[in-house]
């Protein structure tokens, strides 16, 4: 059966070319209700687009998840799908670990059976979450417009989220609609979890005495910042490639004093993973960014180790003491 939100969805792959003809493409399936709508999408579209597909299932190893692999692999025979399954040792029952091993697991299966695209259950909702998530802990612009429509995750392999446009009641519904399978997955009501406390209580509190559309409205805001970040972080990137003296390890402060703040910061970010920090704090961009109009041998401190940033006429210099 044909339904509205199999039209949505076909219609914004046809607008945005996010899962090319032909793809072949790896679904992560959870077993809960966001990835069992996105499998039942990607089976019932698949002849239009003529994709390969398959189901790709990561076990956390961990006691609430006992018997979802099984379940997960029953969905794909019965489906005549494809099932790869990775299983963690020793897992830490933290958000962060868990969702950098479950895609470092989905990378590995992509390319031992050559998967060009991974495709996430990542909703409407999801995104409203990460907003929140990323706003509570101080993030920018870019952290607030991470959960992007697509992003490489290695340089053949991507990661694509077809369901951005669609609100998780709109996936219960679907999967109730078809009588799909839906695993309730205990760590979901573990109030531990950061993300659980958004979704269960934050989120809920806003739509009730706030808005009752802030889902929708706070996925717009992640739309926007992400269109805008990435203008500003590729003029950004062409400030450095002229300031920046990779050799001597040198930025060029006199350059960056014509430039406005917000790509001061950009260029400094950038500047700064390209020669000691992968993820710099605001502390040490804003320790940075004073060194443009500082005093010769004005220096920071805020750097791991025996490094500073000291001020050398014209040049912001990486230095290291003894």
């Amino acid at each position: 059966m044909w339904t509205s939100l199999h039209a949505r969805v076909h219609q914004t792959l046809k607008d945005s070319l996010l899962l090319p003809r032909q793809s072949k493409i790896l679904i992560a399936v959870s077993g809960g209700q966001d990835s069992l709508c996105l499998l039942k999408l990607m089976i019932d579209l698949q002849s239009k687009w003529d994709w390969k597909i398959a189901i790709g299932h990561c076990d956390h190893g961990w006691a609430s998840d006992i018997g979802i692999a099984d379940h997960v692999r029953e969905l794909a025979k019965n489906c005549n799908i494809s099932f790869y399954l990775k299983v963690a040792e020793a897992m830490k029952e933290t958000e962060a670990a868990a969702r950098e091993w479950r895609y470092q697991s989905l990378i590995e299966i992509a390319e031992e059976y050559q998967f060009t695209e991974v495709v996430t259950g990542h909703t409407l909702s999801d995104r409203a979450e990460t907003l929140l998530y990323n706003l509570i802990r101080g993030s920018g612009s870019d952290g607030l417009g991470s959960l992007t429509w697509k992003r490489p995750l290695t340089n053949e392999v991507n990661l694509v989220r077809p369901l951005l446009k669609v609100s998780r009641p709109e996936t219960l519904a679907f999967c109730q609609q078809f009588n799909l399978p839906i695993w309730e997955d205990a760590v979901n009501a573990n109030l531990d979890y950061a993300r659980n406390r958004i979704r269960q209580q934050l989120l809920p509190y806003l739509k009730d005495h706030f808005n009752p559309n802030v889902e929708s409205t706070l996925s717009q805001t992640s739309e926007v910042l992400k269109a805008e970040s990435d203008y500003l972080e590729a003029e950004a990137n062409k400030i450095l490639i002229v300031a920046f003296n990779k050799n001597k390890q040198q930025l060029n402060r006199d350059i960056l004093k014509a430039v406005p703040l917000a790509l001061q910061r950009r260029v400094i970010r950038q500047f700064l993973q390209k020669i000691m920090v992968k993820q710099p704090n605001f502390e040490q961009i804003e320790e940075t960014i004073n060194l443009i109009t500082a005093p010769r041998r004005s220096r920071t401190s805020s750097f791991p180790g025996n490094i500073v940033l000291e001020v050398e006429d014209d040049y912001i210099s990486k230095k290291e003491l003894f």
